[in-house]
């Protein structure tokens, strides 16, 4: 536990407490020594203006509650998660289509600004100093939303009308809803597909017509739904059969060094700089697109197919300019 978790933890224990707590149920809960304990106590107390005290008779610790205004540890103690995942929240909550659990979402704002406040951030001045860019997000109507979260909360199959872009095709299929997947600021669909007796993933916009089917969804296991969507690189599932191993130049490794492809990914510098990156996928399509990317900064090391489909795709962009 670091310094400002156990400040936090330590604020919030005398917050919550009516009555005064020992310096030994501390250091435990703290999990600390007492020379740690009571450089706490002095941060808390000394530079952080805390209404600390200690009681005469029992030499247990609580906070003096005499002051108009509880205590509050300043905003400049807000973790860079937490504020992420709040302002995240709460603009997200704001960009929600027009009539979507509007009352609702409206109350779920209120309280996300009352967290922020309480940590000494101004809501409505984090959300224009702090930019959240959501890029290339593509728009659900409201009622299928609606439809695919009652089947899938339901546990309900759902009939559905699907154009794929792939293949160009519309097609008429029952699935079983198990989860929705938020990626790159796009909505799927991950279900167990009926008419291809298998799982598979919709992407909800091009979703045409959809209707509740009274018949139980299928069940799938959590262990089942990782192995086979979050095995692999990128949204296109599948069990990772093959391991990408990437070549970036010295300067573009300063930046994907400290990116995240994967989780289970891999990667070192080697003598010259240059950050080798492994990382299992299934379906080429989509890494293909990122490998562009990155142009020259980047080579294919394995595996060759691999290799092989991200020249070819270079080679056809150079005839297009080279046309002219």
């Amino acid at each position: 536990m670091s310094k400002v978790e156990r400040l936090y933890h330590l604020h919030n224990i005398l917050s919550q407490r009516r009555t005064p707590i020992s310096r030994q149920d501390l250091m435990q809960r703290l999990e600390c020594s007492q020379a740690t304990f009571y450089r706490l106590v002095a941060e808390l107390r000394d530079y952080l203006g805390a209404p600390l005290e200690q009681d005469e008779d029992n030499r247990g610790f609580y906070y003096d509650r005499s002051y108009e205004q509880p205590f509050e540890l300043p905003g400049i103690w807000i973790s860079p998660a937490e504020l992420q995942a709040l302002l995240t929240a709460r603009q997200v909550l704001g960009n929600v289509q027009p009539g979507l659990l509007e009352g609702e979402l409206q109350s779920l704002q209120g309280r996300i600004s009352s967290l922020l406040q309480k940590k000494g951030v101004d809501a409505e001045q984090g959300q224009s100093r702090i930019h959240i860019q959501a890029v290339a997000g593509r728009a659900v109507p409201e009622h299928l939303f609606q439809d695919v979260m009652g089947a899938l909360l339901g546990r309900q199959r759902l009939h559905i009308r699907y154009h794929g872009r792939r293949k160009d095709d519309i097609s008429e299929r029952d699935v079983s809803p198990q989860r929705l997947t938020q990626y790159r600021n796009s909505w799927y669909l991950d279900a167990w597909c009926h008419r291809a007796d298998g799982l598979r993933s919709f992407s909800l916009e091009r979703i045409s017509d959809q209707r509740l089917l009274d018949e139980a969804a299928r069940e799938i296991s959590d262990a089942v739904l990782a192995g086979h969507y979050d095995s692999a690189y990128g949204i296109f599932s599948g069990p990772g059969e093959h391991t990408a191993v990437l070549k970036f130049s010295a300067e573009m490794s300063r930046w994907i060094a400290e990116e995240q492809w994967h989780p289970d990914q891999q990667g070192c510098y080697g003598d010259d700089g240059a950050w080798t990156l492994q990382l299992p996928f299934s379906n080429a399509r989509e890494l293909v697109m990122d490998i562009l990317r990155y142009g020259p900064e980047v080579e294919v090391l394995s595996p060759g197919f691999l290799r092989d489909a991200v020249a070819e795709s270079a080679r056809k962009a150079a005839a297009i300019y080279n046309q002219r």
